[in-house]
């Protein structure tokens, strides 16, 4: 009998072995235009951000030591923009690393704005907006960065999916009510998408009388993803994820995403992701594991796998606590830190406003950009006040909706000692809803962290660190921590410049959860001109 192919799965797989370039590197020059379109991911009609006409975006790839330059024009006509590339580290090009507010002014409408910059390591990254919420409209993308040496585990091919959730309200709508008193809040998706498909029940309109002519279950652009696969074979799935709220789960119907199966490939099977960590609500993301030569268009002849149960906590923990560094690529972190920053993640209501905060203190990007300002010296272009290094871990009750009435919001930074090495505690609270904890992402610009632990309830500074893996952490850019937990990373601050570190989930973010941290900003080179022309920089930006 035929045997089904071997799976690699690569969830935004980092290898981290010493490096040595053996072949001359490559300048890779792509030109891209962001606009609107009208499009119809999940059968249901809306604005959509594409590059170059599509959604996700074009594929960057590359091998390591590649110089990338991505001309950028911003088409949006009435809207700004700015790209962040997730996961590349930016070394000696902090100004390039695509966050508004904090390392340059955003592109207007009509510039072309040029990104350049080397990807120093292999593995899977992403791309996607970093101005607004212009994430969940579509601006999103991956980057595939190859070793010049060989890969610890070989397979034949390698194949790419990106999962999301989608909105069918625009975000000025969203972003408008999480402005709002009373606060609005966005809701659940209306569905998932793999790879940029999914497929909404149009019957669920309101008006479907009315929405007819937007929400067509025919439309071939809704059409189930597929993913076509010979038998026999060894394929790689880079699968990351680019959810606006989410969580999702990823299965493939009967298959075991690291062994050989032995079984007859006459079928195709079910590829789905569905949500965790929050009441799911939203229908699951379905596409079609197709096996050459069946036609792709073939039905699965079973109903799609179960997800596991959204509020199953203690499996998604285990599953963090079980992840290690490979043997033989292991990068040891160093034994202690220098400096350790807690920082605890609570909802609070600030002037009549809901707001999400860290140590009560809720996060608002400044006019001019703090790359610019500290290189500058613009002293008044920020708070100059820094936030607080942690909380009254003895007094704060994590499992109760506080009152949290000393909340504030600031502009305030971390200033980190250069060459240093900075533990930082994340700890999960309950939110203004009795008996609710959310899942979140957290993700680093700039820099890889270890993951030292993970934790339920409370952080015990003084037990908690005897348990820190110091032996063979997973290195990382991204990292939950879960409801009522911890999450401890560490870091060294040896990239100069000033990176944001903050919760991926966009309607967070947008509500202040985040913080910045600078570093080594005397070593940072000349800034280009072309980051500049916004705030206090107006005059600045040459074209």
């Amino acid at each position: 009998m035929p045997s089904l192919p071997i799976l690699v799965l690569s969830l935004l797989f980092l290898c981290l072995a010493s490096l040595s370039i053996t072949s001359e590197a490559r300048v890779r020059h792509h030109k891209w235009e962001v606009k609107y379109e009208l499009r119809s991911p999940d059968c249901y009609k809306r604005l959509v951000v594409t590059i170059n006409g599509i959604t996700p975006g074009p594929t960057i790839q590359a091998q390591e030591g590649d110089t990338i330059i991505v001309d950028l024009k911003n088409g949006l006509l009435t809207e700004n923009l700015a790209i962040h590339w997730h996961g590349i580290r930016q070394i000696g090009t902090p100004w390039f690393d695509g966050t508004e507010g904090i390392s340059q002014c955003p592109i207007l409408p009509g510039d072309t704005f040029r990104y350049q910059f080397v990807v120093d390591r292999p593995g899977t990254y992403l791309y996607h907006a970093h101005y607004g919420m212009q994430r969940e409209a579509g601006l999103y993308g991956m980057i595939r960065v190859s070793p010049r040496d060989p890969e610890p585990f070989a397979y034949d091919y390698e194949r790419s999916i990106i999962l999301n959730d989608w909105y069918h309200k625009s975000t000025y709508e969203q972003a408008i009510g999480l402005s709002s008193n009373p606060f609005n809040w966005v809701g659940e998706p209306e569905s998932l998408l793999i790879q940029g498909r999914g497929r909404f029940d149009c019957s669920k309109l309101t008006s479907p009388t009315l929405d007819g002519a937007v929400c067509n279950t025919s439309n071939p652009e809704c059409s189930p993803y597929v993913q076509t696969v010979v038998p026999a074979k060894t394929y790689r799935l880079r699968v990351a994820s680019l959810t606006s709220l989410s969580a999702l789960s990823f299965q493939i119907e009967g298959h075991n995403m690291t062994v050989v199966e032995a079984d007859d490939p006459s079928r195709n099977y079910w590829i789905t992701s569905n949500v965790v960590s929050r009441n799911r609500t939203t229908p699951p993301g379905l596409g079609v594991f197709n096996y050459y030569p069946n036609h792709p268009r073939r039905s699965p002849p079973s109903t799609p796998p179960s997800p596991p149960a959204w509020d199953d906590v203690d499996i998604r923990l285990a599953q963090s606590l079980a992840i290690k560094a490979r043997q033989g690529h292991i990068i040891k972190p160093p034994l202690t830190a220098d400096r350790v920053i807690v920082l605890l993640n609570t909802q609070n209501t600030i002037d009549g406003y809901r707001r999400w905060s860290l140590n009560n203190v809720s996060f608002n990007l400044p006019h001019t950009p703090y790359l610019i300002a500290l290189k500058q010296n613009m002293t008044d272009a920020f708070d100059q006040t820094p936030p607080p290094d942690g909380y009254d871990l003895l007094k704060y009750d994590i499992y109760a909706v506080a009152n949290n009435s000393n909340a504030t919001s600031s502009s305030g930074i971390y200033r980190l000692k250069f060459n240093t090495t900075v533990d930082v505690i994340l700890q999960n609270a309950n939110t203004m809803n009795k008996n609710n904890s959310e899942t979140h992402p957290w993700h680093l610009h700039g820099h890889d962290f270890w993951v030292l632990g993970y934790g339920k309830g409370k952080f015990d500074a003084q037990n908690d660190p005897k348990k820190f893996n110091l032996v063979d952490p997973i290195m990382k850019n991204t990292v939950p921590v879960h409801s009522f937990g911890w999450t401890a990373l560490r870091f060294r601050t040896d990239n100069p410049g000033v990176w944001a570190f903050h919760c991926h989930i966009e309607a967070h973010f947008y509500m202040g959860m985040g913080v910045v941290f600078e570093e080594g900003i005397e070593r940072v080179g000349k800034l280009p001109s072309s980051i500049m022309g916004c705030g206090q920089t107006r005059g600045f930006h040459t074209p």
